[in-house]
């Protein structure tokens, strides 16, 4: 495979295993799983797969991310209380700035691009 394409071949990654901090869980005990594929550029544009279990938490995002749901239900909710939910096929992007609240009502996996701003 060539350097300017990456495949989001899951086989050849060890998955990392986390939780959102305990001061930002809302309900239930989410579970994080990541397959980051891809590091570049210093440290700043990350890509790969994510999945996480059933809770609810508190979200703040300083970086730009770019999602595509491949499996499960998740209910996002922005400060002001509007709420999108996600399946399986929705795209969306995340900006810096957005804050709310991510619940995982079924196990939830997604690919991911995320760009941190520069320092």
């Amino acid at each position: 495979m060539s350097d300017l394409l990456l495949s989001f071949d899951l086989s050849s990654v060890t998955p990392q295993h986390d939780a959102p901090p305990p001061d930002r869980v809302i309900s239930g005990e989410p579970r994080f799983t990541t397959w980051n594929l891809e590091e570049t550029a210093g440290d700043r544009l990350f890509a790969g797969v994510w999945e996480a279990t059933p809770g609810k938490w508190r979200i703040a995002y300083d970086e730009w991310e770019y999602c595509t749901i491949l499996s499960g239900v998740s209910v996002l909710t922005n400060e002001a209380g509007e709420s999108v939910t996600v399946t399986a096929g929705d795209a969306f992007i995340l900006g810096p700035g957005y804050k709310g609240t991510w619940e995982v009502v079924e196990t939830t996996r997604k690919q991911y691009v995320i760009h941190l701003p520069e320092e």
